[in-house]
């Protein structure tokens, strides 16, 4: 089924270039040029994936993110900024963005980060044959279902972002072992951030708010001081 990308960005010559390339690439493309009109498709129109900028008219692009995801819409978001800001990147990750662009960029990196993020997914959210014994992996009171794109904890199903959903999933399959945050850098995100791990260090905080009783004691995402972190907890 062909994949549909909403791009919400008000320069026009963006948003028709990426539209072209995206089309070209095989992606059917949604568009909008405000942050209003972009919450509304993106609530709407269901899109498989978000292009959105970070400047935007009415609405801006943190309030889109933040409201989505506060209505609990996980659809992949790529945030596009033109500040070199630290700060306005790590803010969307914050707000609930799964990766970003900064301007200016060739549509080619556009396409080839949205495929990225949409094969990542896919491995989790494509129908799977059923089997006697689902596979999960339990952690004390969290249990991760792969097969199924799900997590729980004391029971309760998880409100996951794609990328926390995959961050989780790593960091359980490799119970016990001390991950730095290169290593999660490239292998969770595919690609290197050049030295700027503090997307990890988001979405390791996000984790332990939804895991921890205590986000500030952890029992089961712990740090390594001076190299990353580690999953813990007793296997059951």
């Amino acid at each position: 089924m062909t994949k549909r990308i909403l791009v919400v960005d008000d320069e026009m010559p963006i948003l028709t270039l990426l539209q072209f390339n995206l089309q070209q690439a095989g992606f059917e493309v949604l568009t909008a040029s405000d942050g209003e009109e972009g919450l509304k498709k993106a609530q709407t129109e269901k899109p498989d994936l978000i292009v959105l900028d970070l400047m935007l008219p009415k609405i801006d692009g943190m309030e889109v993110c933040k409201t989505l995801r506060n209505q609990q819409v996980l659809t992949p978001i790529l945030m596009l900024t033109a500040k070199d800001d630290e700060f306005d990147r790590v803010l969307g990750l914050e707000l609930g963005a799964d990766d970003y662009m900064t301007k200016p960029f060739s549509p080619r990196e556009v396409v080839a980060k949205v495929k990225a993020i949409l094969r990542r997914v896919k491995v989790y959210v494509e129908p799977h044959q059923a089997t006697e014994q689902v596979n999960k992996i339990q952690i004390g009171q969290l249990e991760v279902v792969p097969d199924n794109y799900e997590a729980f904890f004391e029971g309760t199903k998880l409100e996951l972002t794609p990328k926390e959903f995959e961050l989780l999933l790593y960091l359980s399959r490799n119970k016990g072992k001390v991950l730095t945050r290169d290593h999660l850098l490239n292998t969770v995100w595919n690609y290197d951030f050049a030295g700027d791990t503090r997307i990890v260090d988001v979405h390791i905080s996000h984790l332990r708010d939804k895991i921890e009783i205590n986000s500030k004691k952890p029992l089961y995402i712990k740090t390594v001081r001076g190299l990353g972190y580690k999953m813990e907890g007793q296997s059951e």
